[in-house]
């Protein structure tokens, strides 16, 4: 097949060979706007909640800007003509700044902080690039694309003094900046060196697609998994803020939404109605959040779990009735069962059992 140069007719070759040689005369000066470049837009990141994993950058090589300089325009049956006319201001992609984010969810913040730096940059193209599209049903990664422009930078006009001496240089300049995943990142880096820089293109096989398109799907999934468990996380920290989450009052919906959080696989009552756990955690003035969260915490289950040895797994009624005991013992049958009689409740005749259980379960573990 050959390269874009071995393919370029020869009427545009000289042109194309210019717009080489001064780019490899003026690549150093390009170099430093790079650097610039990668350390601005990591001062505006430091400013980021999630900070990225890590910024790079690079300067597009000889090689790769004479390839994409000779690239021409296909129409039959007409005179041959390059799509960049004037490659060293045509192209956006000489300078990229490539940022690499944790989580899909980090992108988007990443790009809004870059965006809001309108002293710095210009934003003048916001893409998100698939290699497969949701709409058509394939898979692929996916980046978030800046084109942005520099205002004013110093260094921007001194590489623009060399290129051209004679144009009064203005200090702006077009480069790229791509925000995606650690994990896009790497199926993308190995899916462009097999695809796309293979040294001879006969060396390629329908399955090299298939398996790109199979570890992009398990990518997406991996990314959402991650990002749940993230979301998750971010959730549960919450109530244990008392200036936040962790103040608000326990209703039943709110006792009903922490529990399916923090014990999603404890839930198996069939109605919405959940002011039967109000009452029980309002009878020891268990008022807030962050005393739910305190009670469901996994140890106190595994001990309450293995003092009692359920025949059956308990659902939340009767888990929630156990911790309560188990953190409370006698008041907690005094405030929540009946009034006793001449004869014992059945209510408090259970709580009694298993009280007692609990206390024979402390002694023999020493507690």
């Amino acid at each position: 097949m050959g390269s874009n140069w071995d393919r370029l007719d020869e009427s545009l070759r000289p042109a194309v060979a210019a717009s080489v040689a001064d780019y490899e005369r003026t690549r150093p000066a390009l170099e430093k706007v790079t650097a610039e470049m990668e350390s601005l837009v990591r001062e505006v990141l430091a400013e980021a909640d999630d900070k990225p994993l890590f910024v790079t950058s690079r300067t597009k090589s000889v090689e790769s800007f004479r390839e994409k300089a000779s690239r021409m325009v296909a129409e039959p049956d007409a005179t041959p003509v390059l799509q960049f006319p004037d490659p060293l201001r045509n192209l956006t992609d000489m300078v990229g700044v490539r940022v690499i984010t944790t989580l899909p969810g980090e992108n988007a913040q990443a790009a809004n902080l870059i965006k809001r730096k309108r002293s710095i940059f210009d934003c003048r193209g916001d893409t998100e690039k698939d290699i497969g599209s949701i709409e058509s049903g394939t898979y692929g990664y996916s980046s978030r694309h800046l084109i942005l422009r520099t205002i004013q930078n110093d260094m921007v006009r001194a590489y623009q003094e060399l290129l051209d001496p004679e144009m009064k240089p203005n200090g702006s300049y077009f480069f790229e900046c791509q925000i995606r995943t650690i994990f896009a990142h790497a199926w993308s880096e190995i899916e462009h060196d097999i695809r796309f820089k293979s040294q001879d293109p006969r060396a390629w096989s329908p399955y090299f697609d298939r398996q790109f398109t199979a570890t992009a799907a398990m990518l997406e999934t991996v990314e959402s998994a991650f990002s749940e468990l993230h979301e998750r996380y971010e959730t549960v920290t919450s109530y244990w803020d008392t200036d936040g989450e962790g103040n608000i009052s326990l209703t039943p919906n709110r006792i009903k939404a922490v529990w399916q959080t923090l014990l999603p696989h404890v839930d198996r009552k069939s109605d919405d109605d959940w002011g039967w756990a109000a009452e029980l955690v309002a009878a020891h003035g268990l008022s807030k959040t962050v005393d739910l969260a305190a009670l469901l915490q996994p140890e106190i289950i595994s001990n309450v779990r293995k003092a009692l040895d359920h025949r059956y797994s308990p659902g939340p009624d009767r888990l929630l009735d156990d911790l309560l005991l188990w953190q409370f013992g006698e008041s907690h049958i005094d405030l929540t069962a009946e009034e006793p009689s001449s004869e014992q409740t059945p209510r408090r005749d259970s709580l009694i059992r298993r009280h007692q259980q609990m206390q024979r379960y402390r002694k023999a573990q020493g507690f």
